[in-house]
């Protein structure tokens, strides 16, 4: 990436501060007034070239550095930890409440790493590339890396704050303990290329001070289509820290201080704790000691030399903008993974379940992300590089979101591998004082997507529903499916998702991330939905699911009307005839409970049926039968290929007896996939529970 000249003033500024000499002492050296000096700072005005090049004979340097302005000169400044001094009102933090808004997790950390790195795309026309590394060091490589990190400056300062009774001082000791006697750390670096990179000042607004000196400031510049709102995504960095430390190195998209490469500072969060007499609040930063009156003493980013950089594991490929984020002593407080290998799945499973259909393209425009993951162990590789592939972890969900960015959707299934598209509209609630009264809102087309599930799928007749960047939300199951329908896999697209513009696509966008909260997971009650919309935002919402659930029901399957006797679902999957009354009180006959029904790879139907029992002093002979809703014509029977008793019955010969008494009773029955008269996933299963032949019902 090229450099770019930096403005003559703010550099030279900066160089006496660096070498700690003052505008009158310059000008009695090139024997001119300070007046002149101040006026080249000041930017009123700019040296002659020969003056420049007495410049740098005062400096030391070569004049090129003071003609090319794209670095510092040397002046041997010491990288230092510079740690917060405790508020002088008495006030204490024990921790940073922003790592507590989320858990501990490699899977939130992906998450929200992920999402942030979304939002900084730079350049539009490409995908952003993530990169996440594991890297478990001992021995000489972790003392290298402690060297190079000044840990022994740490030291004192950890040792103190984990001798407090908090709960983030007892994490520390577990943390400090274990490093002790295992010797070993874990590394985890996450990389963004095109991405926008950590520009801006140090101090002062700009997206470096809002990851490295702020919390909740988000400073999110994309248009509006930013997947996060609140700045606390972040703080994951540091919670999945054991220690609390994260190094940054970042690649600006613009230049700062006529730089773009190798801008490095750490921070750490630690409780509050007193060393040597001295109280410290709780953060820390890890880089060149500042020169300038206002900040003097504090340490701030340096554009380190690649060396360096190697040293603290931060060294990144090419010159493409972007950040690097490496998590000291990174651990998975979930529980649930043991080995690096478990962490490696882990990070590629979550890439892919939250951030499929980012990394899908389509006929006019190519995929927003590209992720992979790899593993080392003291330098060398052990699990290879992984690049998260999303047709082949979620087939079908791909399969959905690639047919509508090609065009290729229909109006409803007719045979496999079809994906069925329609409008749900989504009624935007007008901004509080923006409204008409009795407005009810802003109408946007949401895009709703339905494909057959793929065989093996383990979850199904879900809808994600997604916006923006097309990160998963949240996973939804449609109310009152019907039994026997369909299995599918279904995507909701809303607001930018949708790859539309214009005015109800904007305004739908906002909508809903007002209504996510920080770990945006769901659409619902906030506080800022409630406080900024009109009154009915929240109804708006639950009329939106409901006609989600409405439009999924019309795509995989009729429904009759309404009658008395129960959901219509269910009587469609379980008949049953009444028995005789002759002339007696009506004794009661079975109900359904509860039926869960899939199709397998083979095209067989498997049932699982519990039924209801009246109380009986007779015992019950019922008979399964198994029958097809095809489109047109009658309701064809289908054979059983196995039926098995699970509670309280027997099946003989096909009947299914029950002994009396029994309240409740489950069967399962499998399809034989050589009676049907169409494939299986294309049609509805219907089971009537008959009266036997010969039965006494």
């Amino acid at each position: 990436m090229e450099q770019r000249v930096e403005e003559f003033g703010p550099w030279l500024g900066r160089q006496l501060g660096r070498l700690d000499m003052s505008q009158t002492e310059l000008a009695d050296r090139l024997g001119l007034t300070r007046a002149a000096v101040s006026a080249w700072i000041t930017g009123r005005s700019e040296p002659r070239e020969e003056t420049k090049r007495a410049l740098a004979e005062v400096f030391g340097t070569d004049p090129a550095a003071v003609l090319e302005r794209v670095t510092d000169i040397s002046a041997n400044l010491p990288l230092q930890w510079h740690h917060r001094p405790a508020h002088s009102d008495g006030g204490r933090e024990y921790g940073n409440a922003a790592a507590f808004a989320f858990d501990a997790d490699m899977s939130v950390l992906a998450r929200e790493a992920t999402q942030n790195s979304l939002d900084e795309r730079h350049d539009t026309s490409k995908p952003v590339r993530v990169r996440y590394t594991l890297h478990e060091l001992s021995g000489d490589h972790l003392d290298s890396f402690l060297d190079t990190l000044r840990w022994a400056e740490l030291r004192g300062h950890y040792e103190q704050a984990a001798a407090a009774e908090q709960k983030v001082s007892r994490s520390l000791r577990a943390a400090l303990d274990e490093l002790e006697a295992a010797r070993t750390l874990l590394l985890l670096r996450v990389d963004d290329y095109n991405a926008a990179g950590l520009t801006g000042p140090e101090y002062h607004d700009g997206r470096f001070a809002a990851v490295v000196r702020r919390q909740l400031d988000s400073h999110k510049q994309n248009g509006g289509r930013a997947g996060g709102s609140y700045g606390l995504g972040k703080a994951t960095l540091w919670a999945t820290s054991r220690f609390g430390l994260v190094l940054i190195n970042s690649t600006l998209s613009a230049p700062h201080e006529g730089r773009t490469e190798r801008r490095v500072i750490g921070r750490l969060d630690l409780p509050w704790r007193q060393v040597d007499g001295q109280s410290y609040a709780g953060p820390a930063w890890f880089g060149e000691p500042e020169t300038e009156p206002e900040h003097k003493g504090v340490s701030r980013s340096w554009w380190a030399d690649e060396a360096t950089v190697r040293g603290l594991h931060l060294e990144r490929e090419g010159t493409d903008p972007g950040t690097s984020f490496l998590v000291v002593g990174a651990h998975d407080a979930s529980g649930d993974t043991e080995t690096l290998q478990d962490l490696h799945d882990k990070l590629v499973g979550s890439l892919a379940n939250d951030f499929w259909a980012a990394m899908i393209g389509g006929r006019d425009a190519g995929a927003l992300l590209d992720a992979c993951v790899t593993t080392f162990r003291n330098g060398e590789v052990v699990i290879p590089e992984e690049r998260v592939d999303p047709h082949a972890r979620h087939q079908a969900l791909s399969r959905s979101l690639q047919a509508y960015l090609d065009g290729g959707t229909v109006t409803e299934l007719t045979s496999g591998g079809q994906v069925a598209r329609v409008d749900v509209p989504l009624v935007v609630t007008p901004l509080k004082g923006t409204g008409r009264p009795r407005d009810k809102g802003r109408e946007h087309p949401a895009v709703l997507l339905l494909t057959p599930a793929a065989d093996g799928d383990a979850t199904h007749s879900r809808v994600v529903f997604m916006r923006g960047n097309r990160m998963a939300i949240t996973h939804h199951r449609p109310r009152e499916l019907p039994l026997g329908a369909l299995p599918f896999q279904a995507v909701l697209l809303a607001g930018y998702a949708t790859e539309r513009d214009g005015e109800d696509v904007a305004l739908a966008e906002a909508f809903l991330r007002a209504s996510e909260p920080p770990e945006h997971d769901r659409w619902d009650r906030t506080e800022e939905l409630t406080s900024l919309y009109e009154r009915g935002a929240l109804t708006r919402l639950k009329e939106f699911r409901a006609d989600v659930d409405e439009a999924v029901r019309a795509l995989v399957g009729r429904r009759e009307p309404g009658r008395s006797g129960g959901p219509a679902a269910l009587r469609e999957l379980l008949k049953l005839d009444a028995p005789p009354t002759s002339g007696k009180k009506a004794q009661g006959f079975p109900s359904v409970r509860r039926v869960d029904a899939r199709v397998t790879a083979d095209g067989a139907w498997h049932a699982t049926v519990t039924l209801r029992l009246p109380d009986a002093q007779d015992p019950w002979l019922l008979k399964p039968v198994a029958k097809f809703d095809v489109r047109s014509g009658g309701r064809p029977v289908v054979g059983w290929s196995e039926l098995t008793a699970v509670e309280s019955c027997r099946v003989d010969q096909g009947d299914l007896m029950i002994d009396a008494g029994a309240r409740t009773a489950v069967f399962h029955g499998i399809t034989d996939p050589a009676t049907h008269p169409v494939q299986g996933a294309y049609a509805r299963l219907v089971v009537d529970v008959q009266k036997s032949r010969g039965s006494a019902l």
